[in-house]
Formats: C-alpha cells, structure tokens, sequence
C-alpha cells in the first residue's frame, strides 16, 4: 500500500530535511538530495540514517518525481 500524499508531505528526510519521494516499485521512500532510499516496512516508513540506502545515479532517473 502506498503512502498517502498527506503522510507524504509531512514526512523529511532525517539528513537533509528535505522532500522525500515514495517509489511505489521499491516500496521505499527516496531522498533525491543526498540519493537515499529508506525503506517502508509494513506501511511504516523507517527514516534511519543506518537503514537507508545509497542509490546510483542510474536508480534515481528511475524515480517518479
């Protein structure tokens, strides 16, 4: 289940603070800024630095915006 656009604009990245993006294909919630991707565990996004994971540059075109 996708995260709703509400919980979606509240929502920040914990590094930068800036706009996280849902990537529905992942189930994960990117950061383009500092080309993270933290995960959605049970409808629950995990914004941890240590869980997150560095994306290519390849993986973030692949992003809806």
């Amino acid at each position: 289940m996708p995260i709703d656009k509400t919980t979606l604009a509240i929502l920040a990245c914990p590094k930068c603070k800036g706009k996280l993006t849902y990537y529905a294909e992942k189930d994960e919630l990117v950061c383009r800024g500092e080309r993270l991707a933290y995960p959605v565990d049970e409808n629950i996004p995990v914004l941890l630095a240590d869980k997150a994971r560095e994306l290519s540059a390849e993986e973030l075109e692949k992003v809806p915006s």
